[in-house]
């Protein structure tokens, strides 16, 4: 399973570069193995990250904005649901993945299944 961030190197956006960093360093400080799709400097990873993000994820106008993230094909979310994941301690589980033993979101993935 390979976690895919679609980002845009060339984006004039600081808040976008920014979220683009967000996302990428904390799965390289947690190990959590990405690639990352330039959706910039190719025209197919715009293609299929714009084809691939459900209806109901899509912005009312315009297109996706990076970064957008995907478990292979699995949709994932972009930087807000991201970001709420984070605070809410359950990454691995908006990543499709399992969490890894000792850390926050097993400890307390562990804590609900006692109650």
């Amino acid at each position: 399973m390979v976690i895919k961030v679609y980002i845009a190197s060339s984006s004039g956006s600081t808040s976008i570069k920014k979220q683009q960093q967000d996302v990428m360093g904390f799965l390289a400080a947690n190990k959590i193995e990405f690639e990352e799709c330039d959706i910039a400097a190719n025209e197919e990873n715009r293609k299929w990250m714009r084809e691939n993000i459900p209806e109901d994820s899509r912005p009312a106008t315009g297109n996706p904005l990076p970064p957008q993230i995907f478990n292979e094909e699995r949709y994932c979310g972009n930087y807000e649901a991201f970001f709420d994941a984070r605070e809410d301690n359950a990454v691995y589980a908006f990543l499709g993945l399992t969490a890894p033993p000792g850390s926050k979101e097993a400890e307390a993935q562990a804590k609900k299944e006692q109650q």
